[in-house]
C-alpha cells in the first residue's frame, strides 16, 4: 500500500532498523575505520498529498554534479545536531523555511562513499511552499509522488564500472529523474519501513 498518510510516516518512524551504506551491495569495497563527518539532510513531504521534495545539483559542482539528492550537507561547528543542518541546507539550498515545516524525527544514519554519516530527518511542508533554488548549487528543485517513493518495488539494483571494478547501486528513475546511489538507498530504507 504506497497511498500517502502522515500517520504511516509516524509508524515508519517507530519501526527498528540498522544504519545503511553505500557498502550495502559491495561489502567488499568498504575501507576499514574510515572517520565519517556528520551530515544531515530533509526529506520534506507535502501535507496535503505526500509529494517529497528533491533537487537536482547544479551541472558546476565539485561534488556530484547533476545529481538528485534531497538537501542538505555537512555539519557545521554552529550546528546543534544534524536536525538543525537539515533545516539550515534547506532554507539556504531551496528556501524552504523551519517555520513550514513539522519535523517528525530521523531515520538511521547513512554511511556515503565520500566518507560523510548523513543523517536523513523526516519532515512535513504546512501550507504552499514556492521553492527559491540557490544558485551555482541547485538547478532544479522538483517533487516525487508519495507512491513512488514509498514502493520498495520501485527500487532496483543497477551496477558500473567505478574505481577500476563493478559497484551495485540502488536506483528508482522516475521519469527524467534519475534518482540512485545514497539517496535511494536512504529512501528504499524508508520505504522499506513503510
Amino acid at each position: 500500500m504506497t497511498a500517502w498518510s502522515e500517520a504511516r510516516l509516524h509508524a515508519a518512524l517507530t519501526r527498528a532498523a540498522e544504519p545503511s551504506s553505500d557498502y550495502d551491495l559491495n561489502p567488499e569495497a568498504t575501507p576499514p575505520g574510515t572517520l565519517l563527518r556528520p551530515a544531515g539532510v530533509l526529506a520534506a513531504f507535502h501535507a496535503g498529498d505526500g509529494r517529497l521534495v528533491l533537487t537536482k545539483r547544479a551541472s558546476g559542482l565539485r561534488h556530484h554534479p547533476g545529481q538528485i539528492a534531497l538537501p542538505g550537507g555537512k555539519v557545521d561547528p554552529g550546528d546543534a545536531d544534524a536536525t538543525a543542518t537539515a533545516l539550515r541546507e534547506a532554507h539556504e539550498e531551496i528556501g524552504l523555511r523551519a517555520e513550514g515545516l513539522r519535523v517528525l524525527g530521523s531515520l538511521p544514519p547513512h554511511r556515503t562513499v565520500t566518507g560523510f554519516s548523513v543523517t536523513p530527518v523526516l519532515a512535513v511542508i504546512d501550507g504552499a511552499f514556492d521553492p527559491v533554488p540557490e544558485a551555482g548549487e541547485v538547478d532544479e528543485v522538483f517533487t516525487l509522488p508519495f507512491a513512488h517513493v514509498a514502493d520498495p518495488a520501485r527500487y532496483r539494483i543497477e551496477r558500473r564500472r567505478w574505481r577500476g571494478g563493478w559497484r551495485s547501486y540502488h536506483a528508482a528513475p522516475f521519469g527524467p529523474y534519475y534518482l540512485w546511489g545514497a539517496t535511494a538507498r536512504i529512501l528504499l530504507g524508508l520505504a522499506q519501513r513503510l
